[in-house]
């Protein structure tokens, strides 16, 4: 189908531009053809490659600026009184917490309330806020981290996430609510949160390190600008959504706005709100998890430690117990959910609940007294012990495996960077600079328009300035790479969902189960399969990216007019022509919506990839952390990624709402 740069109007002097202007399939065509023909003339030339010891003046800059903040921070009155505030009470928050739950707390040898206290309060409070189902998984979930090995490390993580999730809540709610009662509160707010979830995790790290330092304080700062758009965006979505009828009642019986907020927005709104705070806790665990490069406590640590010196068996056990802890969250705010709008109903609490809360309240309080009476109701006891032998069978099944398999895995690591990697990498990145800025500027206007195309323009130039162009082209590179491979199958997946409920009854499920999982541990199963390489932060990319792409094109297949269906059914049309001729070209907006959540997905796990091998970008930001003398150019990649996603994210949202408008 040919398709217009803008929408069609009568060109003076009368005739259809539409009919005269070629499509932008043409001039795509085109853009490549002057692309390849450019590249083949100046190959390897102005590619602005840089040594990975070497720094320009900007890396330099940056250093120096790192300096000038130590030195500042003793004089200054911003950075000691402000910032030093915000961060001792962070500090302090959370190592009150870790001496109350997990850490030893002196002179106690153990903390404060010992492990079987622990697991009282916390199954209690799932068993007032979720339900008895809810209680039983955390009780098993909390037993499991400490039979792994992992107890401190997984009450440390909960620690960090809790804390940045009740700081989401005390800012994220009433920004939403400002959200939905203000539409110039929407207007200033949008963009900024849309910045606050485009930049990828890791961009994060390195500023605020420069404004914390290293340890709890950055990882629960870290973790709360990653976790605060989804609950503030649900939460004014929740809002707003409040039936304008109902409001009108209440304020036609004199209410003011801040009753109607408080007796009528609020309990309508709660279970929505709710889902926000579920999606938040995710968002929150998955940073968290991340934030153990800057010296955050948790499980993130033993993970990162267990992939740089390749120790599956550990990455492993230690990964298991992140997912344990993400489908606990996860399944416990979403049963709270539910609980939630129940009660509503209801319009009180049953009888025997309220028992069931008082007498597990009782037995919580005397499990506590217990563990800090008892030693060994302290300390999370050494025996069964189930991370040891299920390390040492993942390390030596693994070894088992990639024996077995790895003349596949090295034949399609081989094949997919002879066909793939190395020919789009060539040009992305073995293209002079100028050519390359030019062409993504082409394809931005002709993906989007003029507003992409101005964005692109800027992103594109403080690429130019951080001095890293070339590893920015091998991380979109890779980025390209994946982001193909998510929708091509995220496209089978989800049409089969899409045409078959069967198929999504049994498909869904899973998937849903792959997005519950932090990013960090998808690394461990590829890089147990493929080794440290590029390849490897493909693999890990792609098996992130696809859930969410897949559930996106599937409801959009659902969603095709069944009128339209039907009427192409009775024309004789075979379920090829069905699919192709269509539902995908109906689904259109969906697929494109699919691509770009597929992308920035692809593009935040990339540049995690970095630990494993995936260079470009991500590589520079880990050794932004462990090479002091790299500080510079560290965070120089993280400027750089930050403004690549932007971009890219830009191009595709206009490029998916000029498709959905046609």
């Amino acid at each position: 189908m040919t398709t217009t740069l803008e929408r069609p109007t009568a060109p003076p002097g009368g005739g259809d531009r539409k009919r005269r202007m070629p499509g932008n399939g043409r001039l795509l065509l085109g853009v490549l053809v002057v692309w390849v023909l450019g590249w083949a003339i100046f190959q390897g030339t102005a590619t602005l490659e840089i040594g990975g010891a070497d720094l320009t003046d900007f890396h330099l800059w940056l250093n120096s600026i790192r300096d000038g903040f130590d030195q500042a921070r003793a004089g200054s009155f911003f950075f000691e009184y402000v910032i030093g505030g915000i961060s001792a009470v962070i500090d302090a928050t959370v190592t009150g917490l870790r001496d109350l739950l997990s850490q030893p707390s002196f002179p106690r040898p153990v903390p404060e309330i010992g492990w079987l206290g622990v697991v009282a309060i916390f199954s209690w409070l799932a068993y007032a806020l979720a339900g008895l189902r809810s209680a039983v998984m955390v009780l098993v979930g909390l037993l499991l981290f400490g039979f792994l090995g992992y107890w401190e490390d997984s009450i440390d993580l909960l620690i960090v996430t809790l804390v940045a999730v009740l700081v989401c809540v005390v800012i994220g709610i009433p920004m939403g609510i400002w959200m939905a009662r203000s539409r110039r509160a929407t207007a200033v707010l949008t963009p900024i949160l849309d910045a606050m979830q485009t930049m990828p995790s890791f961009a994060y790290l390195a500023p605020l390190v420069l404004l914390f330092g290293i340890g709890p304080a950055s990882a629960v700062v870290t973790t709360l600008i990653y976790a605060l758009p989804p609950l503030a965006r649900i939460t004014a979505h929740g809002i707003r959504s409040v039936s304008p009828t109902t409001i009108e009642a209440a304020r036609s019986m004199g209410t003011s706005r801040w009753q109607i907020l408080r007796t009528v927005q609020l309990p309508m709104a709660r279970r929505t709100i709710i889902v926000g705070l579920n999606q938040c806790t995710m968002a929150a665990l998955s940073m968290a998890t991340i934030a153990a490069l800057i010296n955050g406590p948790g499980l993130g640590q033993p993970v990162a430690q267990a992939l740089q010196s390749l120790d599956i068996g550990n990455a492993f056990v230690s990964g298991i117990a992140i997912v344990i802890m993400a489908i606990v969250l996860d399944r416990t705010t979403t049963a709270a959910s539910e609980r939630a709008e129940v009660a509503t109903r209801r319009g009180g609490t049953p009888r025997s609940r309220r028992i069931g809360l008082i007498a597990g309240g009782v037995v919580a309080l005397v499990c506590v007294y217990l563990s800090r009476l008892y030693i060994q109701l302290a300390q999370f006891p050494a025996e069964p012990d189930l991370g040891t032998p299920l390390a040492a069978g993942v390390t030596a099944f693994t070894d088992a495996l990639v024996r077995a398999v790895s003349g596949l895995t090295s034949a399609l690591t081989s094949v997919v960077s002879t066909v793939l990697l190395n020919p789009l990498q060539s040009l992305l990145a073995g293209s002079p600079w100028w050519l390359m800025f030019l062409v993504l500027l082409a394809v931005a206007y002709l993906a989007g328009g003029w507003r992409p195309t101005a964005i692109a323009l800027v992103c594109l130039l403080v690429i130019l300035g951080t001095g890293l162009w070339n590893e920015a082209m091998k991380t979109l590179t890779t980025t390209i790479v994946a982001t193909l491979a998510v929708i091509l199958v995220a496209l089978v997946i989800g049409v089969w969902m899409g045409r078959n409920r069967r198929a999504d009854t049994a498909v869904r499920p899973i998937l849903d189960a792959f997005q519950t999982i932090p990013p960090f541990v998808y690394l461990v199963p590829a890089l147990a399969l493929f080794g440290p390489t590029r390849f490897t932060a493909i693999v890990a990319a792609v098996a992130f990216g696809v859930p969410v792409a897949t559930k996106l094109i599937a409801d959009g297949i659902r969603g095709v007019s069944p009128t339209s269906v039907e009427a192409a059914r009775a024309s004789g049309t075979t379920a090829w022509q069905m699919i192709s001729r269509v539902q995908l070209p109906m689904a259109r907006a969906a697929v494109v919506l699919a691509s770009n959540q597929g992308l920035l997905n692809v593009l935040s796990m990339v540049v995690i990839g970095g630990l494993v091998g995936g260079g470009g970008l991500g590589y520079y930001v880990v050794a932004g952390f462990s090479q002091g003398q790299l500080f510079g150019k560290g965070l120089a990649a993280g400027i750089a990624i930050t403004a690549l996603g932007i971009m890219l994210d830009r191009v595709a949202q206009y490029a998916a709402a000029r498709y959905g408008r046609r």
